[in-house]
């Protein structure tokens, strides 16, 4: 084989990030008469000999993932630079709140739901409830780490090969399916500081028997939690930088909505409540909360803040399988099996309760008839009460199961096919407690005794003393349940693709050609709990959803060269999704040059166009409510005309916001573009620089609440603000005023008021990415000291603009008053060191400033490293030992943040240093690991 042909496979075993082929090899003959492989990669179904292509991708293998110290698939996805999105961790609140257990990917930063993620090439279920309660994701912590083999990332739109969904790149996840012998890992980790003790044990085997193979493997994990309160950083109000939070937490609170200062409980009224809380509870105080701008007092700890969960606790066991029946050489038939089990728990906060009416208004506000005059109490509970923090976690249990049988095979001419079907489905069973919100209201302020006709609060005769009061374990069960969801999403369909490495054959080579046919089905359900779709619940009222819809697809694939080094590529492909009565039709296309002036030197660019189909859950979302506040546009301009908006009475106020799907979206749209260079002068050494432009419109937002209400008051009036005249009759003024709803104006309560507003979402966001990618690998061997391997990855992001609604200014989400955490540079490097059976490893990654917590300034850039070594006691055993976070780095300090736990959990970890020591042994097979 010729020394280079630009395939960063020449430096196979590197622990850094590597470029390397993938399965499904023919073997073909090179120009001077070589046996070369010819390879299927990310992004084409056509086999090539050269791994590097018009496009990059970027390829993590097992033994770079170990090398690197990694312990788990978000671990990893983490590490990679393209991956610029702020997504959801073990630890967000948001994430505990709609998908616990969760975790995701988000490549260039445009959203997880814009990146495609394979399984051996394949689709998987969607995590079955939607990410911020919106749209649907992979959640890719449901992988096991080892069973991977290796890991393709292709960045950039690449719906022209794989349909909807590849807007922002691939993910692919390639699981082991050739095994030797029977390999078992037993890994054990603990962290420094405490908390997060895991087990992970790894089997792998293989069976052979004449035309028949099979290889199974099972990863099972057994994980600890960790606490907030293992972690000084987070355990206490006190770790606040800022004074105005560096406060006892509010745990019992009485405030008086009149004055709007705290009503004081005396000190022996929180003496009495001092064993709380771990004996935490103290009379404490708030600057300005009292009368006459004195501290207001109150019965609060600043320890109890510390009760969630930094690392879930989860157990699962996960098995895959891959079985092949070879009668002949142009014939095969496999499939692919595995079923996943996990339980993972999770501890956001202890519950909480203030009064809620029927109708779920949160202001906490009614008049007690004991004081005679307007109430408002705050209660957080206790581990005590509850029985102990055992009974507040967050849990889910998730089953997962996905099947591929198929055939394959060589027609003859050069002619080679796949046909499989796919099926796969992640059904969960997650549960949260919950307050109730009528037990609760019933026990604390007795039965409701009218509606005071001078505030329109409803009236209780309540002693504050109740609420000072801590509650017996059997009493705080008796308001409080668990509302359980029942979540599934499932995918199944057909493929049939078949390629030709040699369609014809022009003056300077073959032109290849493959072809694809797929019909598949989606569907989920969200199963909610009924009682979360009504105001049952304090502070919860879900929206339900459930649909499907068919999909088929068909499309092709060429590659042709035009010189001898020129190589031209095209994809096209042709999507039909429908669902209700709607049919979303849409043709991607992509193209690629490659060209090499010299043997070493590879130019290559690549235009691609993409789509996404509208999300299920965007299209099929159920009636769900939120308490906002807004404007009321219309009774400021007529009741209060001389007065500017932010000083009009009616500038802040609660409303009830209703949101449902929408079946008439259209398909989000993106243009992906790149260029670049490779560049290999000596066979040990390869750097690649390539340009990327992403740009993704018709995405989907919900409707603006300011808008809506803007524009009710223009249609009201005739007429907008500055005197533009409106039509009573045209079709924005009819759907403004239908979605607007008001109080009657013979109302008793609040007349005219604005009661409800409805929105859904809509196709209008624009957005738009532009940067570099770096990638260099070199590997040094010496003849008495070993070899060395180096690698680098840098992502560099030029600008990340977005526009919500036309008309809107263009926003740079890079600017640190953006409202997004985007980090402009993320950087990788790896150095590893092998000489004979032992092999020693560094692995630093850096995440360049983010916004500060105020949004006025930044964060200074953060580094991590790793540490791994590795010793091979026999050909057969090894010993292994990672350590993470070598140099214990906390979360940078932010003066500004206030709010808890004091750091940005999307991008940093208190956990700490962590420990790793891994045993393998293999039995049977060939001698070596």
């Amino acid at each position: 084989m010729k020394t280079h042909l630009l395939r960063a496979s020449a430096l196979a075993g590197m622990a850094g990030f590597m470029i390397i082929g993938q399965a499904n090899a023919q073997t073909t003959t090179s120009s001077n008469g070589d046996a070369v492989e010819a390879l299927v990669i990310t992004g084409s179904r056509i086999p090539r000999i050269a791994t590097e292509g018009p496009a990059p991708v970027t390829v993590i293998t097992s033994d770079s993932i170990k090398a690197a110290g990694f312990n788990s698939v978000p671990d990893v996805m983490r590490s990679l630079t393209q991956n610029g999105g702020e997504t959801q961790t073990q630890q967000s609140s948001s994430g505990m709140d709609w998908t616990p257990g969760a975790q995701q990917v988000d490549l260039r930063g445009l959203g997880p739901n814009h990146t495609l993620v394979l399984v051996n090439g394949r689709r998987i279920a969607d995590f079955p409830l939607p990410y911020n309660g919106k749209s649907a994701f992979t959640d890719t912590s449901s992988i096991p780490l080892g069973m991977i083999d290796r890991i393709e990332v292709l960045s950039g739109s690449a719906s022209a090969v794989y349909g909807s969904d590849a807007i922002s790149g691939v993910v692919n996840f390639n699981l082991k399916k050739k095994v030797d012998g029977t390999t078992v890992d037993v890994t054990f980790g603990d962290y420094e500081h405490g908390g997060g003790a895991s087990k992970r044990v790894n089997v792998s085997t293989g069976y052979s028997k004449g035309d028949f193979s099979l290889a199974i493997g099972g990863e099972f994990v057994d994980q600890h939690p960790m606490w907030a309160y293992d972690r000084a950083i987070q355990d206490s109000t006190k770790d606040s930088p800022s004074r105005r939070t560096a406060i006892a937490r509010r745990d019992f609170l009485r405030i008086d909505p009149s004055e709007d200062v705290y009503v004081d409980p005396g000190a022996n009224t929180c003496k009495a409540l001092s064993r709380l809380n771990n004996g935490s509870i103290e009379y404490a105080s708030r600057p300005g909360w009292g009368p006459d701008g004195d501290p207001g007092f109150y019965c609060g700890s600043y320890s109890s803040i510390g009760y969630g969960t930094i690392v879930s606790e989860r157990k699962s066991a996960n098995v895959v399988a891959s079985l092949n029946y070879a009668p002949r050489d142009t014939l095969s038939f496999f499939a692919d099996i595995s079923a996943g089990y996990s339980r993972t728990r999770q501890f956001q906060d202890v519950l909480n309760w203030e009064y809620q009416d029927a109708k779920g208004s949160e202001d906490g506000i009614f008049y007690n008839q004991f004081s005679g005059g307007l109430d408002e109490w705050h209660r957080n509970f206790t581990p005590e009460e509850m029985g102990g923090l055992n009974n507040g976690f967050i849990k889910n249990v998730s089953r997962t199961f996905s099947i591929t049988p198929g055939v394959k095979g060589a027609l003859g001419g050069g002619w080679n096919y796949e046909a499989f079907y796919n099926f796969s489905q992640y059904r969960s069973s997650i549960s949260w407690p919950k307050v109730v919100a009528a037990k609760a209201n019933a026990f604390f302020l007795g039965p409701q005794l009218g509606v005071d006709p001078d505030t329109g609060y409803a009236i209780f005769n309540a002693d504050p003393a109740r609420l000072y009061k801590p509650l017996t374990t059997a009493e705080y069960d008796s308001i409080t349940a668990r509302t359980t969801y029942e979540p599934v999403a499932r995918q199944q369909g057909v493929s049939f693709q078949i390629n030709q490495a040699e369609l014809f054959r022009l003056p300077a080579g073959p032109v290849g050609f493959a072809a694809v046919a797929e019909y598949g089905h989606q569907s989920y359900k969200l199963g909610l709990d009924p009682l979360a779709t009504v105001n049952y619940y304090y502070h919860l009222r879900d929206a339900d959803g459930s649909g499907a819809r068919d999909h088929w697809g068909a499309g092709y694939e060429f590659r042709a060269p035009l010189l001898s080094t020129v190589e031209l590529s095209t994809a096209g492909r042709y999507d039909s999704y429908k669902y209700d009565s709607n049919t979303i039709d849409k043709f991607t296309y992509n193209g690629g040059v490659e060209w090499r002036p010299m043997k070493t030197l590879l130019l290559r660019a690549a235009y691609g166009t993409g789509f996404r189909a509208p999300d299920l859950h965007y299209v099929f979302a159920k009636e769900g409510i939120s308490h906002p506040s807004g404007t009321d546009y219309y009774r400021c301009r007529v009741e209060q005309p001389g007065q500017d908006i932010g000083d009009c009475s009616y500038a802040d106020e609660g409303l009830v916001k209703v949101r449902l799907g929408n079946l008439d979206l259209k398909p989000e749209t993106s243009k992906s573009f790149n260029y670049g260079a490779v560049w290999s002068p000596v066979r040990n050494f390869d750097i690649s620089v390539d340009y990327f432009r992403v740009q993704l419109d018709n995405a989907v937002l919900d409707m603006s609440l300011d808008s809506v209400l803007r524009q009710e008051a223009d249609c009201r009036i005739g007429q907008t603000s500055a005197g533009t005249p409106v039509s009573v009759g045209s079709p924005t003024c009819v759907d403004a005023l239908a979605r607007v709803k008001r109080n009657p104006l013979t109302a008793a309560i609040n007349p005219g008021a604005i009661s409800s507003v409805a929105i859904n979402p809509i196709n209008v966001a624009t957005e738009r990415t532009t940067g570099i990618d770096v990638a260099a690998h070199y590997r040094l061997p010496t003849s008495a000291l070993g070899v060395f391997d180096f690698s680098l990855a840098h992502t560099w992001v030029h600008n990340h603009t977005s526009r919500q609604y036309p008309g809107d200014p263009i926003k740079n989400e890079l600017a640190f008053d953006s409202g997004y955490d985007i980090p402009r540079t993320k950087s990788s490097a790896s150095i590893n060191w092998r000489l004979n059976a032992l092999s020693v490893g560094l692995h630093g990654q850096r995440l360049s400033r983010i916004p500060n917590y105020n949004n006025d300034g930044w964060t200074k850039a953060t580094y991590m490293v790793n540490g791994t070594v590795q010793y091979d006691l026999t050909d057969r055993t090894r010993l292994s030992l990672a350590v993470d976070n070598l140099f214990d780095q906390k979360p940078p300090r932010d003066p500004t943040y206030s709010g808890y736990p004091y750091y940005d959990t999307s991008w940093f970890s208190a956990t700490g240093r962590s420990y790793y020591l891994q045993l393998t042994h293999k039995f049977g097979g060939a001698s070596g690991l």
